[in-house]
């Protein structure tokens, strides 16, 4: 399943990213050369009739089910959660999300963003007080720190691959006297919980990292409590799902930020139903998270003395490295912003599914 086909635009388009770096590039140009390759995408996969479009999603879902759970999952965590937690607190809102947030108005700033996305999680996942709940790739612990303070009779678990992220969270749980976190730190293709059991577990924006969706979803139905259930914020493309490459100029978000990532479809996972059920689905509009990107960009970018202290700690004091991985950073957001906004947010976008356990 290559995604190495590139038409002639693309070609004089992979010259030019090598510059980027530079910051020499203004950024209409480098938003205009993101929207061309979304454009490459999309002829990449289209299919000319929907006999050729539901071969492609069976050879798909067979390639994945040979895979492992995860692969090179080292390499997305140096890719993005080995930065230290003051860079994501002078780009991300308070409660540091990185995610896709939900803007109920245009007229919203990101920490409400922010607190909006948080209590729908709450509502969609239907969460109580008294749970026992587990966070599966809980980033900086925007939701496990969320949940801990407005339901102090919950027990929450935060599982994240990232040391620095264990620390920042237990930090801020001792801060805040917080007695109901517990903060594990492993790879979720080794990590079981056995004999404990949960009664909700939620992930947002860690099956992106994935691969085998049948062996992950087998592994996680085993820690849910009987009536149990599974809510997953993921983004997806409205049709086609595809791997985040890493070779070749083109795929340049494969190499440096998704390394072994999975681009979904929004129908994807209701293909891996074998122990787990969908209840619900929901779809939240690509330009809520095109909206996300733009703030994360002009936060780093008023913050920019201060983001190139950090990265240049960050990086052996090569004040050379620090400028590349800013216009780097710079580029992710631009890249996510032009992605999740493509075609008025109806082409790639997020989706919500709550699942419960088979014959439950």
């Amino acid at each position: 399943m290559s995604n190495k086909w590139l038409d002639p635009i693309s070609q004089v388009l992979s010259i030019g990213l090598r510059w980027v770096h530079t910051g020499k590039v203004p950024d209409v140009l480098i938003r205009w050369a993101i929207r061309r390759l979304c454009e490459s995408r999309i002829r990449q996969l289209e299919r000319n009739d929907i006999e050729s479009f539901y071969q492609y999603i069976q050879q798909f879902i067979q390639e994945i089910q040979t895979c492992p759970i995860a692969v090179l999952t080292q390499k997305a965590n140096e890719q993005h959660y080995e930065l230290p937690p003051e860079f994501f607190q002078l780009v991300l809102g308070r409660h540091l999300k990185y995610s896709g947030c939900y803007f109920p108005s245009s007229y919203c700033s990101l920490d409400e963003a922010e607190l909006y996305t948080l209590n729908l999680y709450l509502e969609r996942a239907r969460i109580e007080s008294g749970q026992d709940i587990l966070d599966l790739g809980c980033g900086w612990g925007s939701f496990a720190l969320f949940v801990a303070e407005k339901y102090p009779k919950c027990n929450i678990t935060a599982l994240s691959n990232s040391a620095l992220q264990q620390n920042y969270i237990e930090r801020i749980c001792q801060q805040k006297g917080f007695q109901n976190v517990k903060v594990i730190k492993a790879d979720i293709c080794q990590w079981d919980t056995k004999p404990e059991q949960f009664d909700r577990i939620v992930s947002v924006e860690m099956f992106e990292h994935m691969k085998n969706y049948s062996l992950l979803l087998e592994k996680v139905a085993k820690w849910l409590k009987p009536q149990g259930l599974l809510f997953l914020h993921i983004f997806c493309h409205r049709l086609f799902p595809y791997h985040f490459e890493s070779d070749g100029e083109q795929n340049w978000m494969g190499r440096y930020f998704f390394s072994g990532g999975t681009m979904s479809s929004a129908s994807l996972l209701l293909y891996f139903q074998e122990n787990l059920q969908v209840v619900q689905q929901w779809a939240m509009n690509g330009k809520h998270y095109a909206q996300t990107s733009e703030h994360w960009l002009l936060r780093m970018d008023n913050n920019k003395e201060q983001v190139m202290n950090i990265l240049q700690k960050t990086y052996q004091n090569s004040s050379e490295e620090a400028l590349k991985w800013f216009h780097y950073w710079r580029i992710f957001w631009m890249a996510c912003a032009e992605l999740f906004g493509y075609h008025d947010g109806n082409e790639w976008f997020v989706t919500h599914l709550l699942w419960r356990k088979c014959n439950s």
